[in-house]
């Protein structure tokens, strides 16, 4: 019953606001027909530097979002995409057939405002206004700060209200932009070039995750949003002659949702000719602390409960050492049934038809819930990841590094397997896994293989998705996307 309430009020309100509107258009003043007002300042500029602008005239633009009526008198907030103004609205300033009009005015709606700085006898700054424009008419009324669009599926469905009504929102996509930023400025000053590779591709290689399949018209073929940032194609650029290369955005996985995996996401990877792992390890720590500083003002960050210091000396993880002693199991002698058994026992979710690696590897990822990190994780099985090339010293594992950050995987590299060979019999270990029901396994790509029997130098490879941006910030990831995907409504 409340919500029908709520829901006629609101029509009401807009109802009566098409009123206004309508009055307005028939008096030849449609607020829609402005093009344009000349914005000279913004509401964090005239706060911040308020000994700068008393006294002067300025004129700002934003949305109406509160107002005091004291008569013949108004003070009214204003917000900007910076912050929030105070404004003083004075009949015998701005003229009586003005104030009028502007007394119609409501919350919500587009206005422009020129006036002086000053100061109240409470000290908030503010201007006081002499010249009113409306900018563009409310049709619709904003949900009451305090109690309205606190449901996730509202506020990600009209996620432009909740940026409106959570004015703190904002600043988290424009972290996020540094998050980015700093990584692209980091490799570039590095040397690394930023390239473009195929969205689109015939193989979805690059990864162990399920694709999305389209079907291009005009060539009559399937085709797949890839699952890597270009993993394959980069290389193919080593092999060309590039030593380092990176490229940052989106790629898709046709797989499951939770407070850390999205279906479409932006990843970063790059590529580095005549490096290993070494020498990776020591290049992604300088630029997770130079992003941590960027993003937090600080070397330390809050997640997940855990208490994340990125400056410290950053721990070393084996893969079976952490299992064995976790849960006794050793991976490279326990069988199957033992894995299932070991799981059950744990009340841990897995798909039964999945092959002796992938258990493993569900057994390892409920081991890392609780490493608090920052850390690197070593040793690898192989058969988890057919790219890596295999560790010297212990051939059953991969060269392959993990950071662990807060009990969650946050970047992946490894050595670069160069070797054709090697590559085309994983490649084809990897298609009996595919067509035993994995739809994770890697797919064949003969492009590829062929690409590398012409000689690719050894390399590291290295990637990192938003996953960490939104661990920074201490939020799931979906918060930290503009604009998510969401079922459309019946």
């Amino acid at each position: 019953m409340q919500n029908e309430e709520m829901c006629d009020d609101f029509n009401e309100q807009s109802q009566i606001r098409r009123e206004k509107l309508a009055e307005l258009v028939e008096n030849g003043e449609n607020p829609y027909l402005t093009t344009k007002y000349p914005v000279d300042s913004t509401t964090k500029q005239i706060i911040e530097n308020f000994d700068a602008f008393e006294g002067e005239e300025v004129k700002i633009a934003g949305r109406l979002m509160s107002r005091r009526n004291m008569g013949k008198a108004n003070f009214i907030n204003v917000a900007d995409f910076y912050g929030n103004i105070q404004a003083y609205v004075r009949q015998d300033d701005v003229g009586g057939e003005k104030y009028a009009k502007f007394k119609k005015w409501d919350i919500g709606d587009i206005v422009g405002i020129s006036g002086k700085v000053f100061k109240t006898k409470t000290g908030e700054v503010s201007v006081h206004a002499h010249e009113l424009e409306l900018l563009s008419k409310s049709l619709s009324p904003l949900p009451e700060k305090y109690h309205g669009l606190k449901d996730a599926d509202i506020r990600f469905r009209q996620r432009y209200l909740d940026l409106i009504i959570n004015s703190g929102q904002k600043q988290l996509f424009v972290k996020k932009q540094i998050f980015w930023n700093t990584i692209r400025n980091f490799l570039s000053e590095k040397g690394f070039l930023e390239v473009e590779t195929p969205i689109l591709e015939v193989n979805s290689g690059g990864a162990a995750a399920t694709p999305f399949k389209t079907h291009h018209n005009a060539l009559d073929i399937d085709v797949f949003l890839r699952i890597s940032m270009g993993e394959l194609w980069q290389k193919r650029l080593l092999v060309a002659g590039f030593d380092k290369t990176f490229e940052i955005g989106r790629q898709f996985r046709n797989e499951g949702m939770s407070s850390e995996h999205l279906q479409d996401y932006t990843q970063m990877e790059f590529y580095w000719a005549y490096s290993d792992c070494s020498d990776g390890m020591a290049l992604v720590k300088e630029m997770y602390r130079k992003v941590t500083e960027a993003v937090t003002g600080g070397s330390k960050f809050v997640s997940r409960g855990f208490e994340i210091e990125m400056d410290k000396e950053w721990e070393i993880y084996d893969f079976e050492t952490v299992i064995k002693e976790k849960f006794g199991i050793g991976i490279y002698e326990a069988d199957i049934k033992q894995l299932k058994d070991k799981l059950d026992e744990l009340k841990i979710a897995y798909d039964p038809k999945q092959n002796y690696w992938r258990l493993v590897d569900v057994l390892w990822k409920e081991a890392r819930k609780t490493l608090s990190g920052p850390g690197f994780l070593v040793g690898q099985p192989i058969q988890l990841n057919p790219l890596p090339k295999r560790k010297r010293e212990d051939p059953k594992k991969a060269d392959q590094i993990q950071i662990i950050i807060a009990g969650s995987e946050m970047g992946n590299g490894y050595a670069e397997l160069n070797d054709p060979i090697d590559l085309e019999n994983r490649f084809k270990e990897q298609r009996v896994i595919k067509e035993a029901g994995d739809e994770e396994a890697h797919s064949h790509d003969q492009d590829f293989i062929e690409a590398l029997r012409y000689g690719m130098p050894p390399a590291f490879g290295f990637g990192v998705s938003e996953r960490l941006f939104s661990f920074m910030m201490d939020k799931p990831i979906r918060e930290c996307v503009l604009f998510p995907l969401m079922k459309p409504e019946k």
